[in-house]
């Protein structure tokens, strides 16, 4: 038995509980299925196109770059343009998601591997598990499917996110987090690139991670 149950066995122990009571799990899972909503920001509600509207607003406010795709499928031809913008290689760290795994990156004239970064990989692509419209933010998991090594190593990060995981405030996003079977060991919540102004309050771009960050907004 660790520390930690043999402290909750002295627990229950002086509270006459085995903690199997169904009453007493119940009251657990009713509390936790009504999970009390604070105030909610006005910002961010409205219809999808609304929503859409203002988190491109608020994602291009702190720098980030947005574009809105019709499918999926538009995502490689969309990286292979951006990274020729910026002049930055045709190369593309991905992690495991089968929602990226089966684009045709090739056909965009990209040199895609896949797993964690080692701190080498100039880009990178994940997909979101949610968009927050009040802030323009990114609620991104960590795992093999999308590793944090490709949010916070790379220079330029690509982000996709659906349309329809789009939401009004960050409370709902947590609300859809809790009804996932398990949950990651971390949540991220990104909004636009790495910056920092410790230095004489100048603004630099990548201070702490990518120095660009770019939003593909996938409506189908």
């Amino acid at each position: 038995m660790s520390a930690r149950d043999d402290i909750f066995s002295n627990i229950r122990r002086s509270l006459g509980v085995t903690g199997k009571e169904a009453p007493r799990r119940a009251a657990v899972t009713q509390r936790l299925a009504d999970t009390p909503r604070g105030p909610i920001p006005a910002r961010g509600q409205g219809s999808p196109a609304a929503r859409l509207a203002t988190f491109i607003t608020e994602a291009t406010r702190v720098s980030a770059s947005v574009v809105v795709l019709d499918t999926l499928q538009y995502v490689p031809q969309e990286v292979g343009r951006y990274l020729q913008e910026v002049q930055a290689p045709l190369t593309l760290k991905r992690g495991a998601d089968a929602r990226l795994a089966d684009l045709d990156w090739q056909a965009a004239g990209l040199d895609v591997s896949s797993g964690a970064s080692d701190g080498t990989d100039l880009n990178a692509i994940s997909h979101a598990f949610g968009g927050v419209a009040e802030t323009g933010s990114l609620v991104l998991l960590s795992g093999p499917d999308n590793p944090v090594t490709l949010t916070f190593l790379p220079d330029n990060h690509f982000v996709v996110l659906s349309g329809a995981d789009l939401v009004s405030d960050l409370d709902s996003v947590l609300a859809k987090l809790r009804r996932q079977d398990a949950l990651p060991r971390t949540v991220n919540i990104v909004t636009g690139p790495s910056r920092s102004a410790d230095i004489e309050q100048t603004l630099l771009l990548g201070a702490h991670g990518p120095r660009r960050l770019h939003i593909m907004v996938v409506l189908g």
